[in-house]
């Protein structure tokens, strides 16, 4: 990977205190719908206690934990580790470091499986082992949890060097609430890392937020509230499904930033910008090109010889995918 003169500094983070092997025991300690009113999706904002377990402070805003359900698959082998992007600061939801979030969106689809005749006309409802059962849990529920995973998709350690473009889709912004509350909310006044916060990060912030529906953004209240309190601080919102004035649908993440690219253009210029990325695989795709096709890759994107000489614009999802690497100015976490 190209190392480039305005790269950040990352923080050391600690990982692996706890194996899936060996989970920890820690208990459901709030569970509440973070969407905006009624929705097709339920998605579950949920608090989990980590006190008096390994696990305790070891967290950073953007790593993920690994919740490993109890009972075993259709093969009798025991369930996997499912892992979850952590939704709360490093100091945690309670400022100490004891109690961590997620965004939990409860798996419900109808999939057609050729190899299975009883499937393959899809109405048989498949429902995310996991998921719903994190959903279902009460407060006070025990759950079986590891981690820390993840090294990159974490602040810088000077926050206020660094401006930023946050992108985010569905659940995808779970690790943007944390940050967003470490950059500008910062710690209770009582907890140990208020001494050490230096107030409102005063860099430039952009969140570009994709949902299907407006009803689907998550978090909404509570980023606009910080969107009018820091003027530093703009949060866009991008709907792919509801109807336009004129026909067709709305754009998706990356379509919104292409076309808006003259408008980003000055904050993607200056080299104190990082990008982050959350969300379904596929979006850095959309996200890539335009950099690309904008004159604006160089500082983001490392291109691969064998497309160097193809116009972005030509270039394919494939191509893409296999000849196209973020430098250490883009992070992303895409699922």
């Amino acid at each position: 990977m190209t190392v480039h003169p305005n790269d950040p500094l990352l923080p050391e983070v600690k990982m692996h205190v706890v194996l899936p092997g060996s989970p920890v025991a820690a208990r459901i300690a709030s569970s509440e719908s973070c969407i905006r009113g009624k929705s097709a999706s339920f998605v579950r904002h949920i608090g989990v206690d980590l006190a008096g377990t390994p696990l305790e402070g070891t967290f950073r805003a953007g790593q993920s934990f690994g919740i490993v359900v109890p009972g075993f698959d259709p093969k009798g082998r025991p369930h996997k580790v499912r892992l979850y992007s952590i939704a709360s600061p490093s100091y945690g939801e309670d400022g100490f470091g004891r109690v961590i979030s997620t965004t939990c969106k409860r798996t419900i689809e109808e999939i057609p499986d050729e190899n299975d005749p009883a499937r393959s006309d899809g109405h048989p409802l498949i429902l995310g082992v996991c998921s719903n059962w994190l959903c279902d849990r009460s407060v006070g529920s025990e759950i079986n949890v590891s981690g820390p995973n993840g090294k990159r998709f974490v602040l810088p350690v000077d926050t206020s060097a660094h401006d930023y473009l946050f992108t985010a889709t569905g659940t995808g912004i779970a690790p943007f609430r944390g940050m967003l509350h470490e950059l500008l909310v910062g710690p209770p006044p009582k907890s140990p890392a208020h001494a050490k916060w230096n107030g409102p990060c005063k860099s430039q912030i952009h969140l570009v937020m994709g949902t299907p529906y407006r009803t689907d953004l998550l978090y909404d209240s509570w980023i606009r509230a910080l969107a009018n309190e820091h003027k530093n601080f703009t949060y866009h919102t991008v709907i792919s499904r509801e109807p336009l004035p004129q026909p067709g649908h709305g754009p998706h993440t990356h379509h919104y930033v292409a076309t808006r690219m003259e408008y980003f253009r000055p904050l993607l210029e200056s080299t104190r910008t990082l990008i982050y990325a959350c969300g379904l695989a596929g979006m850095q795709v959309g996200i890539f090109q335009a950099l690309a096709a904008a004159g604006l890759g160089s500082a983001y994107l490392t291109v691969h010889d064998e497309i160097s000489a193809i116009a972005p614009t030509e270039w394919t999802t494939e191509q893409i995918k296999r000849r196209v690497r973020p430098t250490h100015r883009c992070m992303l976490e895409v699922y």
